[in-house]
């Protein structure tokens, strides 16, 4: 699963990446912009939290970039059913996370886990930025403000904006990047557990999940594999049922374990097993059913025009946001398609 998503975004990501440069050589993309690029926006949940705070507000969908937003709904729905599976089974960033940290292990033979009294202060850092990010959006910013910051050229380049970041990083961007690479390697989902907002929401929301990982105490011989494999380090081997915010459903120790059917991820009520192919076929039926309705209702590809797309990318490209090395002109205009 984690694979196969993996791929999908690396698509998506070439083939926008070839419509910014279609854009470039030739004046008007001769490549389709791939929707799914919205789930990537800077900050993707501040964005799709906008969206959502104007949808709540207007019942209407925003039609900048709509894909964002019904992904992130169907984000939402996947962490309701099955915790925070979102980041073990589909994000790329949890992907990377796992196999820098798997390099960290063949490098020093483990994973270094942070000692408790700085683990829990950490563990909030990604709580206190979903708050902060929360409290901007639902109280410092009424109807008007959402509506001109969606309609904003910012807003509307917002994809190309975050590809240049990558294109062209600064010694600053690398520095910061190097050091959250050095602490994966090194302490398992460093990014993930400690700073990632999205994190912190779907952690939120799978707390109230139907689905956690059950023990059957009497077949259970204690041998502690379960807890050992635990990439959050819960200690799964002493709790009836997993509740902590922590657990994304990985399946690490049901696997693990050398007793059949005394781990399992389980619904609450009524009480039935959930196998794993279960949950693979649900996640992705969701994402299915997502693009299908985006597609059907109208609410996927963004209501920006190609020809102003291309003249806002060329903008960029003009002011010295696509390119450090070349400048604007004096003398040249900036086009005004809007701008």
């Amino acid at each position: 699963m984690q694979i196969a998503f993996f791929c999908i975004c690396l698509w998506i990501g070439w083939r926008f990446i070839q419509f910014y440069f279609s854009c470039l050589s030739l004046g008007l993309a001769t490549v389709s912009r791939p929707p799914g690029v919205e789930a990537f926006l800077p900050i993707s949940a501040i964005s799709a939290l906008m969206s959502a705070w104007y949808w709540l507000q207007t019942g209407v969908i925003h039609s900048m970039h709509p894909a964002g937003l019904l992904i992130f709904g169907a984000v939402l729905a996947i962490s309701f059913l099955f915790k925070r599976s979102f980041c073990s089974w589909i994000c790329p960033f949890g992907f990377l996370s796992e196999k820098l940290a798997d390099l960290g292990r063949r490098i020093t033979g483990r994973n270094f886990h942070l000692p408790r009294w700085a683990d829990w202060p950490l563990r909030g850092i990604k709580y206190l930025l979903l708050a902060f990010f929360v409290w901007v959006v639902f109280f410092g910013m009424n109807l008007a403000d959402l509506r001109a910051f969606l309609n904003s050229p910012f807003n509307q380049t917002a994809d190309v904006r975050l590809l240049l970041f990558f294109l062209h990083p600064s010694t600053t961007t690398l520095v910061v990047l190097a050091i959250l690479i050095g602490l994966s390697i090194f302490v398992r989902h460093f990014w993930c557990r400690y700073l990632c907002p999205y994190g912190a929401l779907t952690a939120l929301v799978g707390l109230v999940s139907p689905t956690r990982i059950r023990r059957n105490i009497p077949s259970c011989i204690e041998c502690g594999k379960c807890a050992r494999v635990c990439p959050a380090g819960l200690p799964v081997d002493r709790l009836l049922t997993v509740h902590s915010d922590e657990c994304s459903l990985c399946l690490e120790c049901v696997q693990a374990c050398p007793v059949a059917n005394t781990l399992a991820a389980q619904t609450i009520y009524p009480r039935r097993r959930v196998r794993p192919v279960v949950i693979a076929l649900a996640i992705t039926g969701i994402f299915l059913l997502t693009i299908v309705f985006g597609k059907l209702s109208g609410h996927w590809q963004s209501a920006v025009k190609l020809r102003q797309m291309s003249r806002q990318i060329q903008y960029l490209q003009l002011s010295g946001l696509g390119n450090e090395h070349n400048p604007p002109s004096k003398n040249g205009n900036p086009p005004a398609a809007g701008f």
